[in-house]
């Protein structure tokens, strides 16, 4: 006797997990502002946006390695991604005071 598998269907598949009216009423874990008025890094919370960013080898063993002694010498344990947050957060932040002459200008200048 053969078996036969049913799969779900599409619409199964890709349904919303909350009703329309929850998810609007449901506060978003947006980043908020410091004292200093800058935004602050979402942290540790559910992330609704992705975002794929391809990087070589080395880049991604440096980004390990800090996180490494993120955990060893400071005892934070973090992940890559709260890494790559964090310092998404103080390059913006920087371009924001500093414009032309931030860091993330002069390095996209130099290419």
């Amino acid at each position: 006797m053969p078996r036969r598998v049913s799969l779900p269907a599409a619409d199964d598949l890709f349904r919303p997990t909350a009703r329309a009216e929850e998810a609007a009423a449901a506060p978003r874990a947006e980043p908020e502002d410091d004292q200093d008025g800058r935004k602050k890094p979402s942290g540790r919370v559910r992330h609704d946006e992705k975002m794929t960013v391809y990087i070589t080898s080395d880049e991604l063993l440096d980004l390990e390695h800090a996180r490494l002694v993120l955990r060893r010498s400071h005892g934070l344990a973090v992940d890559r991604g709260r890494v790559v947050r964090e310092a998404v957060a103080l390059v913006l932040a920087d371009f924001e005071a500093r414009g032309d002459e931030s860091a993330l200008v002069r390095r996209l200048t130099e290419e």
